[in-house]
């Protein structure tokens, strides 16, 4: 059998695109056997082609000019691991326009301008792939844009960033707060130096926006989806939430609201977001601990899916890439390419409109009479009280709630009234609460 190479263009090649580079020398061989395509490196576009990558890599394959390496004929298919927006984007639409398929893995820049790469690789007949954007090495993207093409998707919730669940899993299990936490994450090199992206929750959004945008067909960029992060969890909510048989997770949740006929064609209204929530300690959620991701996805007719695995490091992303790589190589010996349809706009519901439980944390001063001056902020505002509990004395008391189902705009002008009561010196922590559905 004679061998079909697929010629590939790297642009980028640290820890990812190396770790890519090494997979390929080990899995080429294998591949050509069971599929009869060969993969071959033609070109690496890096900063600093002196830099010591720990890779034998054949002499003038390393270039300093990405734009020639994605208009270079020789090259069938570009790998773009250099992340941010600019100038990925104009570098993947280069590719695009010339004929070449891409693979990527990155997700800042499809969560900001995925529409346009989609689209520009429908007109030119090529593949875009990236699961190596959303959840490292958990096949995810794929099953979304083809198994579940036909599937009535309500929701996709789950864990998408390994960093902040690597501390709070250690806030968790250890007791330690969320600074002991962060530095340990950061010593361990699950956490940058500047952590910002992760614990802010930029990084789940751009996922989220991606996961939204394949699973329902609709247009979603990452402004679109609101975000919250870790930084404001204390020891005190990781303490109360075990009590109560919660486990706190940072979640990315998209869902879909359909009428209750799911017939109708145009895109529904959605909501997206992220932020903490406390999910009950029996979820499968809630058992997933350390640096692993994992993602729920509920249609109304399969039912619940849950993908899990390694979502992040050099190793499990370059193995989604190399699955990109042969899906690329596949299509292209058959004259085909993967689509993910024309993304349509819909509403996006805002926050306020959500309705959720929650968990609310509140600094006051322990005296008579200052349950009820809360409690009646509360029934003012028709949020209902499912269970209280008070830590501390004096002035170091804390009132822990947790409220029944509430609309956010009735909690948010809850807690409005409640900054204004003397006896209130801070409200703490308010996090939503995972409930049925």
């Amino acid at each position: 059998m004679t061998s079909l190479p697929l010629r590939i263009g790297l642009v980028g090649c640290g820890t990812v695109g190396a770790a890519l580079v090494e997979l390929l020398t080990t899995q080429v061989p294998v591949i050509e056997a069971r599929t009869g395509l060969r993969l071959e490196i033609e070109r690496i576009a890096v900063r600093d082609p002196d830099k010591d990558r720990g890779l034998a890599l054949m002499p003038g394959i390393l270039t300093t000019d990405a734009h020639s390496v994605v208009t270079d004929p020789a090259v069938d298919v570009v790998v773009e691991v250099m992340g941010g927006v600019e100038p990925a984007r104009s570098l993947i639409l280069t590719a695009i326009e010339c004929g070449k398929a891409v693979v990527t893995a990155n997700k800042e820049l499809l969560a900001t301008a995925g529409a346009e790469v989609f689209a520009a690789a429908e007109e030119a007949g090529v593949d875009v792939l990236f699961e190596a954007a959303v959840a490292g090495g958990i096949p995810l993207v794929r099953p979304l844009r083809e198994s579940l093409l036909g599937e009535p998707i309500r929701r996709v919730m789950g864990i998408v960033n390994g960093t902040t669940n690597y501390i709070l899993t250690r806030m968790s299990e250890q007791g330690v707060d969320y600074e002991q936490a962060l530095a340990e994450a950061q010593r361990l090199g699950y956490a940058e130096a500047d952590p910002t992206a992760d614990v802010e929750g930029y990084d789940a959004a751009a996922k989220c926006a991606i996961l939204a945008s394949i699973a329902f067909g609709v247009n979603v960029v990452v402004g679109d989806v609101y975000h919250e992060g870790i930084t404001g969890i204390a020891a005190t909510d990781i303490r109360y939430a075990d009590r109560k048989g919660y486990v706190i997770k940072l979640l990315a949740v998209a869902e879909r609201f359909v009428p209750e006929l799911d017939r109708d064609p145009e895109p529904a209204e959605i909501s997206v977001r992220v932020h903490p929530v406390l999910v009950p300690a029996n979820h499968p959620l809630a058992s997933v601990r350390e640096s692993f991701n994992a993602v729920f996805v509920e249609g109304a007719a399969v039912g619940e899916l849950m993908f899990y695995g390694r979502g992040a490091g050099g190793g499990p992303t370059a193995s989604a890439l190399l699955g990109d790589l042969i899906d690329a190589a596949v299509n292209r010996s058959k004259g085909s390419h993967a689509t993910v349809g024309t993304l349509r706009s819909g509403r996006i519901r805002p926050i306020e409109d959500l309705d959720s439980e929650y968990y609310i944390c509140l600094d006051v001063v322990d005296r008579p009479g200052v349950l009820a001056a809360v409690a009646g902020v509360f029934g003012r505002h028709g949020v209902s009280i499912l269970s209280m509990e008070q830590e501390g004395l004096g002035d170091e008391a804390q009132l822990m709630f947790i409220t029944h189902t509430a609309r956010e705009r009735s909690v948010r002008d809850t807690l409005a009234d409640l900054r204004k009561l003397e006896v209130v010196h801070r409200i703490g922590s308010v996090i939503r609460v995972l409930g049925e559905s």
